[in-house]
């Protein structure tokens, strides 16, 4: 006999089980437990001893669902995680104004028989997994010194557009570890131009030098001469751009031993490197697609998988009546990322996505980031269809003959380059109707007003 296990999984409190048998009638309520190994053996002793089969269902809450899906796992039960707005949903149905642990348990170990098509068996340990973790963590370091950097700019500022100039916009780490030492003009003043090329030469391994030097003291004089030396607290405002630099210099200096991590994390899972072989997915890319992806195996068909992505259209349909959404945005975020990106490359490499691509934006007058959101489904699928086979990903002409990576780039740049007055006029496109029905009425009201008669002033 097979029974089913609703856990309610808390964070801090204590979770709550429910167990149903087949036939949904409930063999226990509102077992509390903690995440212990002896209150866990206690639950488990409490199941039916007849039962052959054990499914536990709970909601993925945070990381407090991965110790408990470890244990149960090791005794042979089956994992099935529920989206907590699907749970919600039905919760509502069968009581809208109610929400208890105690009920959600319930509703929980009651799921496979009021929704089976809904149930989804887990085979990994989500965030327990290695590189799903790393490659996570590298696109929050990613973002966090993104964020360091705009910070920056906008603080340099202050000193004067000669300073983004003289050091460049790109922010190397030269570039910082200057900001971190020397980000007051009086501070370059005193130091001295030979010094400061020198100071440039040991940190750039003399990729910059006296010219650089030169630029930068050109940029501190423009600045006092702008502010003059009593109207700026520079020092102040040198300790604020030193402390967003060396924030940005840690964060990528953790970004680089990540990096390193994940190369070796990819090359176990992947030693084929069938997701790599992809195009336009690149040594950043392929880890952070299949680490966030997983095995794409363990999806039903190929529509799952893009389904998981989140990257497919809503839909709407009712009679003859079917517009399409945006995209869901339901799976992972940091996959969509990855896929987004390496779409963006992999158009101006692969000439089927390419002239995808060139269809979309001249003829049915897509937006950008729209084309590229449908290319990123298919290159999805095509890299999931290629690890499901075992075999690398293959550059073909749109008419399936084989070519190499360089034909490819020649192919696209060719025959499905965008023109540049179409991508000028996608570029302007509202893609949401309300917001497009407003414009509408805004430029009606300006036409009206331009059409009105003026208005005599009065003497």
């Amino acid at each position: 006999m097979e029974i089913w296990v609703g856990i309610d999984v808390a964070c801090r409190a204590a979770h709550q089980a429910s167990c149903a048998d087949a036939t949904g009638t409930m063999r226990f309520v509102g077992h509390r437990f903690r995440t212990d190994a002896t209150e866990l053996e206690a639950l488990w002793a409490k199941l039916p001893t007849e039962a052959t089969a054990v499914t536990i269902v709970m909601e993925p809450t945070r990381n407090a669902w991965v110790p408990l899906a470890a244990w149960f796992r090791r005794k042979g039960a089956q994992i099935v995680l529920v989206p907590a707005e699907q749970s919600s949903d039905l919760r509502k149905y069968y009581s809208k104004h109610t929400k208890t642990d105690r009920l959600d348990s319930r509703l929980l170990a009651r799921l496979p028989l009021l929704h089976p098509d809904g149930l989804h068996r887990e085979e990994t340990l989500g965030p327990a997994g290695p590189l799903k973790r790393a490659v996570k963590i590298r696109s929050g370091f990613v973002h966090r010194r993104t964020s360091a950097m705009h910070r920056l700019d906008a603080l340099l500022e202050l000193l004067g557009p000669a300073w983004t100039a003289a050091i460049g916009t790109d922010m190397t780490l030269t570039a910082l570890r200057f900001l971190a030492r020397y980000a007051s003009p009086v501070r370059v003043k005193r130091l001295g131009e030979r010094r400061l090329a020198e100071f440039f030469r040991r940190s750039s391994r003399a990729a910059w030098g006296d010219e650089r030097a030169a630029a930068v003291m050109a940029a501190a004089k423009a600045t006092l001469a702008l502010w003059g030396e009593d109207n700026m607290d520079f020092e102040q405002l040198a300790e604020d751009i030193a402390a967003e630099a060396r924030l940005a210099l840690s964060l990528s200096e953790e970004i680089k031993a990540l990096d390193r991590r994940i190369a070796e994390l990819y090359k176990a899972a992947d030693p084929k490197g069938i997701v790599r072989s992809a195009p336009g997915v690149g040594v950043i890319g392929a880890p952070q697609i299949l680490g966030r992806l997983g095995d794409p195996k363990r999806f039903s068909s190929l529509a799952g998988v893009r389904s998981f992505s989140g990257l497919v259209p809503r839909s709407n349909a009712s009679g003859l009546n079917a517009p399409a959404g945006g995209p869901t945005k339901a799976g992972d975020a940091c996959l969509r990322e990855a896929l987004f990106i390496s779409a963006d490359h992999a158009r101006k490499i692969d000439p089927t996505l390419a002239a995808r691509y060139h269809r979309l934006m001249t003829s049915a007058g897509k937006h950008h980031n729209s084309a590229l959101c449908s290319i990123a489904a298919v290159l999805l699928t095509r890299i999931a269809a290629c690890v499901r086979s075992g075999a690398l990903y293959e550059l073909r002409d749109v008419d399936g003959r084989p070519i190499s990576e360089a034909e490819g780039r020649r192919i696209c740049a060719e025959r499905y380059r965008v023109p540049t007055a179409v991508r000028a006029a996608r570029r302007s496109l509202v893609t949401h109707p309300r917001q497009q029905r407003r414009n509408e009425r805004a430029e009606r009201g300006v036409a009206k007003r331009s059409e009105a008669p003026p208005v005599p002033l009065s003497a």
